[in-house]
């Protein structure tokens, strides 16, 4: 199963955890695939990302997330700074 078709299998906290581990091993084993390898740009890709995530979502013709909590996603983001 590749990450885009992981995405769509994310219900729980248990798979969102599988998804990040499967992240991981992508970026370790495909890093030319990735655009952005280092932890800055891809925080950089992260929020233009998310400022641009309407257009995303419109062009997919999928509805747009109204229920995300990006405060828990803030709190995930934030917590791995340094957690070890």
């Amino acid at each position: 199963m590749n990450l885009e078709e992981l995405v769509e299998s994310i219900d729980t906290k248990e798979d969102f955890i599988s998804f990040v581990a499967a992240l991981i091993n992508d970026l370790k084993n495909n890093p030319d695939t990735w655009g952005n390898r280092t932890l800055f740009n891809y925080l950089e890709a992260l929020q233009s990302w998310t400022e641009d995530m309407d257009g995303y979502y419109y062009n997919k013709n999928i509805s747009v997330p109204k229920d995300v909590n990006w405060r828990v996603f803030a709190n995930i983001l934030i917590a791995a700074k340094v957690y070890e």
